[in-house]
């Protein structure tokens, strides 16, 4: 079997991964893995911006409150105050890499406002702001000699050192990877292993993630050992446009930053009725007051107004979403827009610090696969890219100068068994557990919960993953395969964790238990120890 070895073994391609890759370019050789081409990730999907403190009337501080309060105080509060202390450095990486921030005539940034703000500070590129980061991000990176890229390439599990029988502390090593389109399995090795992999929002039935985001650092990291953290609360964005052939598209939070408001197919204003700050709460206050007015009127979506706003300004500052819209008949200068919510972003993950930490010895997790404790309960509006291009930034500063090395041998890495698997024959078997896997958790575990609905989900995952794994050792291994177990282990960890938190916060929200807890408390789970 062949062995790729690498001083740092980047798993990822967006924001967290490609930013970790440069910065730690310069102290070793770096291999840069992602499942497909570069830029199909989350980042190149992301519209609205990157939060930002750069106008004096504004703070750290008051970012760090806004970002609590979303959270609903769940957020650890010197991991808030530290990555919003940092996010200026971040913008400046980016600026570095060729990445060109929207500007006023005068020269000052034009910084947006978006939902749970209180103030602009928003850096924004239109709205394809992840695409232009992204791209720029690529550019860069391949300029660097020391980092190989590997494209279209699907880790199969991590190498820990227990599994291969060495002893002492057990450790990553590595991990198995298969080449997409040769199929070829073969190892990279590397005693710095850092997880970018992103969030699980493809567990759910309507979600505006790629198809990539079926939550495979956060399984390979549970299968590993490592410890998980606040899988309860996945955060649903609000306003999904409406559509049968608009597949995955957002209508950004900027939108309602810039005056859009939710209204019925009447036209009427709802969201004061549920929080005083209307159509600019917090997004899983608005989520769930959309699938309230859905689940009331019988109507199939609500919509957004920004009508007043004039095609000419729309045209200037939303061009992607205004050209998008349009393709399927909506003119946002003179028609509503239909909105429905869908699963959007991964709030837990892997228990991390900011420098990428876990609670295994050689593996680091930063971005959306990583639980640092910025979030909370739920997470503010445009903290996600922040969060990302910081925590690369220090992991790198921790990895860097001081990398974890296998000393004078490196460990033996034995070649991938295939046993008696024989190539799958039903592969329609796969696309049906899949299938079911999203909508029973659309059905039983969305936006509103109830101890009997968790109850249902956990039985019947329970019995799917059971299935699952037959089918894993009888069969050769495929993408399809390893997308479709770490689909079903992330959507057990979810439940696991909703059936823990007893009470109603920020993103979780069960009628059993509709009030909120005084106590603040971490949902942990303790990683797979067979």
């Amino acid at each position: 079997m062949k062995i790729v070895d690498a001083d740092y073994f980047v798993i990822g391609s967006g924001m967290a991964g490609l930013m970790s890759a440069l910065h730690l370019a310069a102290y070793g050789k770096v291999v840069v893995a992602s499942k497909g081409r570069l830029e199909e990730c989350n980042t190149n999907f992301a519209q609205g911006g990157i939060c930002c403190v750069m106008d004096e009337a504004d703070s750290f501080d008051k970012h760090a409150r806004d970002t609590l309060i979303a959270g609903a105080w769940l957020g650890k509060r010197d991991v808030v105050h530290e990555i919003c202390a940092h996010a200026p450095e971040g913008i400046q990486d980016l600026i570095d890499c060729g990445v060109e921030f929207a500007c006023k005539k005068d020269g000052s940034w034009d910084l947006t406002r978006e939902g749970g703000h209180s103030a602009r500070r928003i850096f924004h590129a239109g709205d394809i702001t992840g695409e232009r980061c992204e791209a720029a991000m690529i550019r860069t990176v391949k300029k660097q000699k020391s980092v190989s890229l590997l494209e279209n390439t699907i880790v199969i599990d991590l190498v820990m050192s227990r599994r291969i029988g060495l002893g002492g502390e057990n450790r990553c090593v590595g991990a198995y990877v298969m080449d997409k389109k040769s199929g070829e399995i073969y190892a990279v090795r590397s005693p710095n292993t850092i997880l970018a992999t992103g969030g699980g929002g493809k567990v759910y039935l309507y979600t505006c993630n790629p198809d990539s985001a079926t939550g495979d650092g956060i399984a390979l990291a549970w299968r590993a050992g490592a410890k998980i953290e606040n899988m309860e609360f996945i955060q649903f964005h609000p306003t999904c446009l409406y559509h049968p052939k608009a597949k995955r598209f957002l209508i950004s939070e900027a939108v309602r930053g810039e005056g859009a408001v939710l209204v019925d197919k009447n036209g009427r204003e709802f969201m004061k009725s549920y929080d005083p700050r209307g159509s600019l709460a917090p997004r899983d206050i608005v989520a769930r007051s959309i699938d309230s007015e859905m689940k009331r009127t019988g109507d199939d979506c609500m919509f957004l107004d920004i009508r007043a706003k004039g095609r000419k300004y729309l045209q200037t500052r939303f061009p992607n979403i205004y050209m998008k819209c349009m393709e399927f008949g909506v003119d946002m200068a003179k028609d509503l827009i239909p909105v429905v919510p869908a699963a959007h972003y991964t709030c837990g993950g892997i228990q991390a610090k900011t420098d990428g930490q876990t609670s295994i010895r050689g593996l680091s997790a930063v971005g959306e696969c990583a639980s640092t404790g910025l979030h909370g309960a739920n997470r503010l509006a445009s903290n996600s890219l922040m969060e990302a291009v910081v925590c690369a930034r220090l992991t790198a500063a921790r990895l860097g100068p001081h990398p974890e090395s296998f000393g004078e041998e490196k460990p033996a890495i034995p070649a991938w068994k295939i046993g008696n698997a024989v190539p799958p024959d039903e592969a329609v078997l796969v696309a049906h557990m899949w299938d079911e896997i999203r909508r029973l958790m659309w059905d039983y575990v969305g936006i509103v919960r109830t101890n009997k609905r968790l109850a249902r989900a956990a039985h019947r995952l329970k019995t799917l993953r059971r299935e699952i794994r037959d089918y894993y050792f009888r069969y050769l291994v495929t993408p399809d395969t390893l997308e479709l177990i770490n689909l079903a282990v992330c959507a057990e960890l979810i439940v696991k964790s909703a059936k823990l938190r007893h009470e109603s916060r920020g993103l979780h929200f069960t009628l059993d238990y509709p009030k909120m807890s005084k106590r603040l408390k971490q949902t942990v789970i303790e990683g797979y120890r067979g």
